[in-house]
């Protein structure tokens, strides 16, 4: 195992200002975790022949822009990471292969726009799954993947590459408390509340609803995401009381104010 790779990796990720980055050995995909599990077709070997390590990079998207979602500003900063993580692992894997060591970026999304996605709901590779085997979180009620640092609040990118680097340990201790807010939060009900993979988010009605949202330019929807209690960004944003999200709270009026009005612009 290569620890000069994983050292000089980590470097550049700090330059880039990311600060999730994880590693998993492609062997780890043809070792079940739990069922169903990913298709031999969805696994890095399969996309990438040469690959012996994936690297998950993920940025958080910002709490308190995230908050005001469904609405355009949540719609650029979402854009925003997308177009920061597309360029950082491509960066990461052209310095890699420059070192030597074959390697590809898959971008952040599989899939061309929401009308595909309603079609087909599948994208040829997962880095969700990709950043659960590299360690850097594990599965919610909501089926996104929850982290210590910002709970589902962040997107990946992965990279696949032949360089054998040591990797990071699978986290075994589950984040997601059940507490089934983004169960009764989603406005069209597409999540079961049961625990992932047995409840899986009815993903026709999820895109649905983004197909809705983007022809109002207040796409994506965001709203899962942003009542999980779990991330220790709620700390960093003063956000740890979860009653700010209820309609009916008047101790938080001034937050939905602040929503209310952010919403009334730029899209719909």
């Amino acid at each position: 195992m290569n620890e000069t790779i994983r050292h000089e990796v980590r470097k550049k990720c700090a330059d880039l200002d990311i600060p999730l980055v994880g590693f998993a050995p492609a062997g780890r995909w043809d070792a079940p975790l739990f069922e169903p599990w990913i298709p031999e077709a969805f696994r890095p070997r399969s996309v990438f022949p040469e690959t012996n390590t994936v690297i998950v990079i993920g940025l958080p998207v910002s709490l308190p822009v995230l908050e005001s979602a469904p609405s355009i500003w949540y719609r650029e900063l979402y854009r925003t990471v997308n177009a920061l993580l597309d360029q950082a692992g491509y960066r990461i894997a052209s310095a890699l292969s420059a070192g030597g060591y074959p390697s590809v970026w898959i971008p952040r999304d599989g899939y061309g726009s929401i009308s595909v996605l309603m079609e087909k709901p599948v994208a040829f590779f997962s880095h969700r799954h990709a950043a659960f085997l590299a360690g850097l979180g594990n599965f919610g009620v909501n089926n996104t993947l929850l982290t210590p640092e910002f709970g589902p609040r962040v997107r990946f990118a992965s990279i696949l590459t032949a360089a054998e680097i040591e990797p990071d340990p699978v986290l075994e201790k589950p984040l997601c408390i059940r507490c089934q807010r983004c169960v009764e939060a989603c406005p069209v009900h597409a999540l079961g509340g049961e625990d992932y993979p047995e409840g899986l988010t009815d993903k026709k009605t999820c895109a649905t609803r983004s197909e809705a949202l983007s022809k109002q330019f207040m796409a994506p929807c965001g709203i899962c995401i942003k009542v999980c209690p779990v991330g220790e960004d709620r700390i960093r944003f003063l956000r740890e009381d979860p009653e700010m999200y209820d309609e009916r709270s008047t101790r938080f009026g001034q937050y939905h104010r602040a929503w209310k009005h952010i919403r009334s612009y730029g899209g719909g």
